[in-house]
């Protein structure tokens, strides 16, 4: 009897040896849409997610820039304001007298300069195409902001599991403690056992509070989306290793890896891309518009109080032009501004094919990481998890029977743990892959309201 519950000891102590992070026999598999877990109070990913992205501020940020370039390419396109010039004319210095010379006038003018050609239409094109690229960036924030929670929860998952292993071997270590002191009482047990296994539950202490410190880093960084208040009044998080991926799964189905670049396409990030390629051509068509003459109107009412030469009260004076500026010389000015504009139209390019470049790279690492790691936890599942179970049974029987040594039951158990450990670490690993996939590949399922804005006193 002596000898069995001494081999649950050793089996016991062996996994205070092992990393912080342990594997639980049934790992729960998270649905981000599961009414279940909402009928209990438990938070789910996806509620982290959206809440996350309602109360970031860089989403109200970039959209708030976006608005503000809408209303600014309104501005630029409309028309400077009228200039008006009020004046006196022809007043003779001698008297300053108003009705002393038929030249003398008091005049009021009005000026108008128009746009040159359709500069002013196009720079408003330019920008509200520029605005809706900003609004692309709320698109990526919201991605980003999706593919760190998840992978924030993941983590977290990876910790609790552990915590919920560590405890049960405390509690086992604490039983363990308590029957060698009474054997050592009785002169059953060496005092070095007694010291050992005090030694060890100190060690699982230890390990438990760095645990626990993780966890608590791992919340702390969800506060940065969900802010003070949530972080001192956090409900239970239930976090997991896994989630349903259907969506994400849908998308690799439907696509080869040569037709990732449909996909990588339609990604905020390409979106903007294209965004700033037809800014750049619309910059072009703004420097064409330079070449053409810029027209100005001017109109001017002159009201003279003298009399003529026949001593009739001189009738007023009317007066109007057309002004026009004509670009005559345009080797340093227009011709440079063209080909500059045209330029960036090819650095936008350039940069959309490195930007997809990049993107395709990736995507390809990490679905090749992703099939690796499909199928190394396939063969743990299959394999390696009951091959370990076996083989540490097969040894607890030969220490039974006299035939393994202590030795050799704390390798078994030791190496079983590691393979759990190992296995898990593989599970959540998959599952970061899958989310950085979904932030590439539009895997994430969530919904996401357009940030709301103060109306400016002046439009009230």
């Amino acid at each position: 009897m002596n000898k069995s519950i001494t081999l649950v000891a050793l089996t016991v102590s062996a996994a205070l040896w092992m990393p912080m992070s342990a594997l639980a026999d049934n790992v729960a598999t998270m649905h981000v849409n599961n009414p279940s877990e909402e009928q209990l109070g438990s938070v789910t990913l996806q509620q982290l997610i959206e809440l996350s992205i309602a109360n970031d501020a860089s989403r109200v940020r970039f959209y708030a820039q976006s608005e503000s370039l809408r209303q600014s390419g309104i501005a630029s396109a409309t028309l400077k304001d009228p200039v008006i010039k009020v004046g006196v004319g022809g007043l003779p210095t001698d008297s300053f007298q108003f009705d002393q010379d038929p030249m003398t006038n008091v005049s009021v003018g009005l000026m108008q300069q128009f746009g040159r050609g359709s500069t002013l239409a196009l720079q408003n094109q330019k920008t509200q195409k520029q605005a809706d690229g900003i609004e692309f960036q709320v698109q990526t924030r919201e991605l980003e902001i999706a593919n760190s929670i998840s992978k924030l929860w993941y983590e977290l998952g990876f910790q609790q599991q552990s915590e919920r292993v560590l405890l049960e071997s405390q509690g086992l270590m604490r039983e363990m403690v308590r029957f060698i002191q009474t054997n050592y009482a009785i002169g059953n047990s060496e005092s070095q056992d007694l010291i050992q296994a005090q030694l060890q539950v100190s060690k699982l202490d230890e390990k438990l509070q760095a645990n626990r410190q993780m966890q608590n880093r791992l919340i702390a960084q969800l506060s940065e989306w969900l802010g003070a208040q949530w972080l001192s009044n956090q409900p239970t998080l239930k976090a997991t290793t896994t989630s349903d991926w259907l969506r994400l799964e849908g998308r690799l189905l439907e696509h080869s890896r040569s037709d990732y670049y449909a996909i990588l396409n339609q990604h905020p990030m390409a979106r903007m891309a294209d965004i700033e390629i037809a800014a750049s051509e619309t910059q072009v068509a703004i420097a064409d518009e330079a070449y053409k003459p810029q027209f100005g109107v001017e109109a001017m009412y002159a009201h003279r109080q003298a009399n003529n030469m026949r001593g009739e009260p001189a009738p007023d004076l009317v007066s109007a032009y057309v002004t026009m500026d004509i670009p005559l010389f345009t080797g340093n000015r227009q011709d440079k501004n063209h080909a500059a504009a045209e330029y960036q139209v090819v650095a936008s390019k350039s940069n959309k094919d490195a930007l997809l470049s990049q993107m395709y790279a990736k995507v390809s690492a990490l679905t090749m990481d992703r099939q690796n790691l499909t199928e190394r936890l396939e063969r743990y599942r299959q394999s390696l998890l009951s091959q370990a179970k076996a083989r540490t049974k097969a040894v607890e029987r030969g220490y039974e029977n006299s035939t393994a040594q202590f030795s050799d039951v704390i390798t078994a158990s030791r190496d079983e743990l590691a393979i759990e450990l190992e296995a898990l670490r593989l599970e959540t690993d998959l599952s970061l892959v899958n989310s950085d996939l979904s932030y590439f590949l539009g895997g994430f399922d969530y919904q996401a309201s357009t940030p709301v804005l103060s109306v400016p006193a002046k439009q009230q």
